[in-house]
């Protein structure tokens, strides 16, 4: 017998509460463990301004270099057919189902000192492992799928028709890309950045795999929140509340800002 309307309002109604209360729930754990004042004092420690510190460093050179070589590799596949187009897509979003440790072992046995690419840059005195550029090849290697498939999905939005316009008045394909793509696309990107930044400051196993979690150097406030678990848990609770205030404020920017761009290039052609 099948429910009636009222039913599945209901069952769904408990689906939609179950969700909620098992997210929301964890979040103010959170804030309930620790007092404001106790946050307050807790934020001047060296372990959590180092990594705090660290984190915004590297996450932002992460997010900024994933948009700088995704860009061209998200407009090649949103407006290009070519032989192997499949395999490249499956190899963009494979960091998205990929265990993180898998990744930071994949990453160590690729530039580490005997790795594939690691003896080649041992000879001109190069060593990423353990080092704070590893973070950000951690970082990068995790969360550039965010940001091409949102870029993609952008570009393979655009209308046509401003396509057309510009191909009748010859426009070359880097002012096509630049007046006309980029514009129209950049709520998209933007969100993709903003993924991508929230995901390389999350980034976890693939960073401890490959980078260690040396204070000051490669450990970041997700390490951070590791190690202060085992030893000081109002501290541990401080570094965590600082990530999700900054997640949250990712995710608002995520939500806001690419939809009033969104308001003001519908109402507007792009170039004008």
């Amino acid at each position: 017998m099948g429910l009636s309307g009222r039913g599945v309002v209901a069952v769904g109604t408990l689906a939609a509460a179950g969700f909620l209360l098992l997210v929301g729930l964890p979040l103010i754990a959170l804030l309930l463990r620790v007092s404001p004042a106790g946050l307050l004092d807790r934020l001047g420690e060296p372990l959590v301004l180092d990594a705090l510190r660290l984190s915004l460093l590297t996450s932002t050179a992460a997010a900024a270099a994933v948009a700088a070589m995704g860009l061209p590799l998200a407009y090649l596949l949103a407006t290009r057919s070519f032989p192997g187009k499949r395999a490249v897509e499956l190899l963009v979003d494979l960091p998205m189902v990929l265990p993180p440790t898998v990744a930071g072992l994949a990453l160590l046995l690729a530039f580490g000192r005997m790795g594939l690419a690691g003896r080649a840059l041992g000879t001109v005195g190069i060593s990423i492992p353990f080092t704070t550029l590893a973070v950000v090849v951690a970082q990068v290697f995790m969360a550039a799928p965010f940001f091409i498939n949102a870029a993609r999905a952008g570009f393979a939005s655009v209308d046509r028709r401003f396509l057309d316009a510009a191909a009748t008045l010859r426009a070359a394909e880097p002012r096509l890309f630049f007046r006309v793509m980029v514009p129209l696309s950049l709520p998209s990107l933007l969100a993709g950045i903003g993924m991508s930044w929230a995901r390389a400051l999350g980034e976890f196993g693939a960073t401890i795999t490959f980078a260690g979690n040396l204070p000051g150097r490669t450990q970041t406030m997700p390490l951070g929140v590791y190690v202060a678990l085992q030893q000081d848990l109002e501290l541990s609770v401080t570094l965590s509340l600082i990530l999700v205030v900054f997640s949250l404020l990712l995710l608002v920017g995520i939500r806001l800002v690419p939809g009033a761009l969104l308001r003001r290039y519908g109402a507007r052609g792009p170039g004008r």
